[in-house]
């Protein structure tokens, strides 16, 4: 018996992927790879925007914001991963385990608000052309960029906070990170009121956000729709496609874990579909940016070449 108020000084064992041994050795090899695409491809696109000219524009401005928001992202759950897969240590400590649940959380909810701000600032480029650069100035970027992130650890601290109050019974975790759904199988209490709270919390930041983009991808489906021209269109779809694509494969696989009821959420299931948010997505993030947009492939050859021409 133990509770995640009162046992500071033991520990959680993640029992990660343990459940199948002959799958550990083939995660380790293939996260170990997605993981190093991460850091390389989140990093490009942050040098990119901050070396070319032509993208010190809203647009990579808040691409490079998500970029970092992935880099973190991932680097608060994969090292711990490949701890658990490689070795026999599978244990995180209580403040280990309340550091990570803190930190993930915070930067899954920040991408949360983000995303939204980034469909705005497509629904201006979109559907106000004219006053673009009006309506998305610098001042206002940097406003939209600070409350995310104050949003995402708000949500954080209080889902965090309402978590930590809870009586939890054991200490084995069928999980390969400390995440909510998982330590609320846990809860040895009636404890229907905090879950509640926290219920409304993971609602607020999942099914607004999702609504506010569908909202704006809609306004902006209907300005593509009266381009005359067939290049304007193709453009303007394969710039918001970008985009709407991170944002499918983000909260569809969020709102399947984090709005389950806890009696349905399997944890089986639950460790591979986290696998997809918390490292195919951050992964896929920049090849599905830079594959589809000519200005940051231009930047990326412009830096080769300089680095050629250097050497």
């Amino acid at each position: 018996m133990g509770s995640f108020n009162t046992s500071f000084g033991e520990d959680f064992l993640l029992v990660g992927f343990s459940d199948w041994p002959q799958l550990e050795l083939i995660l380790f090899v293939f996260i170990s790879v997605f993981y190093s695409l991460t850091l390389l491809g989140n990093t490009t696109i942050i040098a990119l925007s901050q070396l070319d000219f032509r993208l010190h524009t809203p647009m990579y401005f808040f691409l490079s914001h998500l970029s970092f928001l992935d880099l973190c992202y991932t680097t608060s759950t994969v090292p711990q991963l490949l701890v658990n897969l490689h070795g026999l240590d599978k244990t995180i400590s209580y403040g280990g385990c309340v550091a990570q649940l803190l930190t993930s959380l915070a930067l899954g909810s920040t991408e949360c608000v983000l995303l939204v701000v980034m469909a705005f600032d497509r629904y201006a480029a979109v559907c106000r052309p004219l006053h673009y650069t009006t309506i998305i100035h610098p001042f206002l970027c940097q406003v939209l960029a600070t409350a995310s992130w104050a949003g995402g650890f708000l949500n954080s601290l209080i889902q965090t906070g309402l978590m930590m109050a809870m009586p939890l019974c054991g200490h084995q975790l069928n999980h390969f990170f400390c995440e909510i759904p998982v330590l609320l199988k846990l809860a040895c209490e009636d404890t229907g009121g905090t879950e509640a709270k926290m219920f409304v919390a993971r609602v607020t930041v999942l099914v607004f956000p999702a609504a506010l983009i569908l909202g704006s991808y809609t306004h902006i489906a209907r300005a593509v729709m009266k381009v005359k021209s067939v290049a304007g269109r193709r453009k303007a779809f394969g710039t918001c496609g970008s985009h709407l694509t991170v944002v499918s494969l983000f909260y569809g696989s969020a709102i399947y874990t984090y709005l389950q009821p806890k009696d349905s959420y399997s944890e089986s299931e639950g460790k591979f579909v986290a696998l997809f948010y918390t490292i195919i997505t951050p992964m896929l993030n920049p090849l599905i940016y830079t594959l589809r947009n000519k200005d940051v492939k231009g930047a990326l050859w412009k830096v080769l070449g300089r680095g050629r021409d250097a050497g």
